[in-house]
């Protein structure tokens, strides 16, 4: 039997012990970190000094709008969870774009119908055509300091969501706004006691600048960020 670890459909958590239990047995090591090692590398990590960082004031939310706005992404807000697919409906009339999308799953117990948008709760393909295609996710948490979105990929979250379609929506809970990049990865920590597979930032439309030092945008992914930021539940 091969030893080759599959890439999809897999426990990342469980793949990273046997993973590292590999290389532990390689270094003639036990396949296992005992307790004691483990909690010792965690409190490591808790009591490592945090750098300085900039001020970003109390109001998370102003803030993360400012920023996400001077990246290009544009901004709207809504009061509950419930009113996503009306205002999502409300951006792609707006820029004359089909009322149609691939969605993360977690999002299809939404009324996409009732608000005129026909949705398919599945991951992005190539096949896809990529002018028309309209990506909608969450977000694992939104960072005030740069605007910054910060997405974890699983079963339920497909990180190609947010990187082959054109448009790239994103739903975002006011009560996952924090402060810098440090508050994501101790976020992380608690919630889901490590990294996933993929952990994505994502700064505003894709864009390079690489020729003639002219930026243009949807260069390696979406040419559109739209962020809707619900309030509450």
């Amino acid at each position: 039997m091969s030893d080759k670890l599959p890439l999809e459909g897999l426990d990342t958590q469980a793949s990273r012990k046997r993973i590292l239990s590999r290389i532990r047995a390689a270094q003639g090591r036990p396949a296992q970190a005992k307790d004691r090692e483990e909690e010792l590398n965690i409190n490591y990590v808790a009591q490592k000094p945090i750098g300085p960082q900039p001020e970003v004031g109390s109001d998370l939310l102003t803030r993360f709008v400012t920023q996400s706005e001077k990246l290009q992404s544009s901004v709207d807000q809504v009061a509950k969870r419930s009113d996503v697919p009306t205002a999502v409906a409300g951006y792609l009339q707006a820029r004359g774009l089909e009322l149609q999308a691939v969605i993360w799953p977690s999002l299809a117990d939404l009324k996409w119908k009732a608000a005129g948008v026909a949705v398919q709760a599945r991951a992005p393909v190539r096949d896809d055509p990529a002018p028309d295609l309209v990506g909608i996710t969450g977000c694992f948490a939104a960072i005030a300091e740069t605007g910054t979105l910060a997405l974890l990929s699983g079963p339920e979250t497909p990180a190609s969501m947010a990187l082959l379609p054109e448009t790239h929506i994103a739903v975002v809970p006011r009560s996952r706004i924090v402060a810098h990049m440090e508050d994501v990865f101790a976020l992380m920590r608690h919630e889901r006691g490590g990294p996933p597979r993929a952990l994505n930032f994502i700064s505003g439309p894709s864009r390079t600048g690489d020729i003639e030092q002219t930026i243009v945008l949807g260069a390696h992914g979406p040419y559109r960020v739209h962020l809707v930021i619900v309030e509450g539940l």
